[in-house]
């Protein structure tokens, strides 16, 4: 019990989150479809989605723009979001203006969202996506067309959609962050840059797949050195860097026989060979191998005559 309220207005929210960009021929639009009135009550009844693209009018004036700007009708509704594509042709070499607004079953409406401006262009040329390249660094995007900026699309292992995952100058990009034995997919956008900060998008490439498998080997180990014992010789070098460092394999000749490998040590750049006779020479060498098993050159040798 209580004072008598006034009547709801039921008046649904004011759209505040449109954002458009032009992605080849289309002008790609969406929006926050709102879930409440302007008084915060969930709306419970249908909404009628209107939004409009047309030229901009000088002096400006809403009702002016809206009367001749052209309505267009959601291709999908989802998860909140109201999405549009609308054909960005007719309006080439043109600034349009784009506003949205949410109205409810009683025809009433908070007002136009915000206004979005966007500068259609000829549709960019996509670029041609080779086939990506397994490296030592990471996988190898290359593309061709013509020049300019890009934008890279990455679906892991996992995922169910593209992820941005850089911008690009040029035409080849390297993906350090893929990893050995994990499936990726990548998308290359070619990408025009307009006044004001805004930018034109190409259609996307056609996708490329690659599952990287590891076959390089670390670096050849350097600066192998002998330093003899009373009952060894103990052979010291120069560590290697690379992160998948499993260990290295310690090869030994006796006289002018055949080098063989006597050992296989972690990743701790040293051995003693006490199975050494006084007055006989040896020859060293060292290689290292990675965690899947590639193993490097042999290191320059060396000769040694135990005492």
């Amino acid at each position: 019990m209580g004072d008598p309220l006034p009547p709801r207005a039921n008046v649904p929210s004011r759209i505040t989150d449109l954002a458009a960009v032009q992605r080849d021929s289309l002008i790609m639009a969406q929006f926050s479809v709102p879930a409440r009135t302007t008084e915060g009550i969930p709306i419970v009844t249908a909404l009628t989605l209107e939004l409009r693209a047309g030229p901009s009018i000088n002096p400006f004036s809403i009702d002016r723009w809206a009367a001749q700007a052209q309505p267009f009708k959601p291709v999908s509704i989802e998860g909140g979001y109201a999405q549009y594509h609308i054909p960005a042709a007719a309006w080439a070499g043109k600034e349009i203006l784009l506003s949205a607004r949410a109205i409810g079953a009683n025809g009433k409406y908070a007002g136009w969202s915000n206004f979005v401006t966007v500068t259609v262009v000829a549709p960019p040329q996509a670029p041609q996506l080779a086939t990506p390249e397994a490296t030592a660094q990471g996988v190898r995007l290359t593309w061709s067309g013509p020049p300019g900026d890009f934008r890279v699309w990455r679906r892991g292992p996992g995922e169910n959609g593209f992820s941005r995952v850089s911008d690009v100058h040029g035409e080849s990009w390297l993906d350090t962050t893929a990893e050995f034995g994990k499936h990726y997919t990548y998308e290359v956008q070619r990408i025009v840059k307009l006044a004001g900060g805004k930018e034109a998008e190409s259609a996307a490439s056609g996708p490329q797949e690659i599952t990287p498998i590891d076959t390089f080997p670390p670096a050849t180990p350097t600066g192998l050195h002998a330093t003899l014992s009373p009952s060894s010789i103990e052979l010291t070098w120069q560590q290697n860097t690379e992160p998948d460092l499993a260990g290295y394999r310690v090869y030994r000749a006796v006289g002018n026989g055949p080098l063989r490998r006597i050992a296989e040590v972690s990743q701790i750049p040293s051995y003693s060979d006490h199975a050494v006779e006084a007055g006989r020479t040896y020859r060293y060498a060292v290689s290292a191998f990675d965690q899947s098993g590639n193993e490097s050159d042999r290191s320059a040798p060396i000769e040694v005559t135990m005492q």
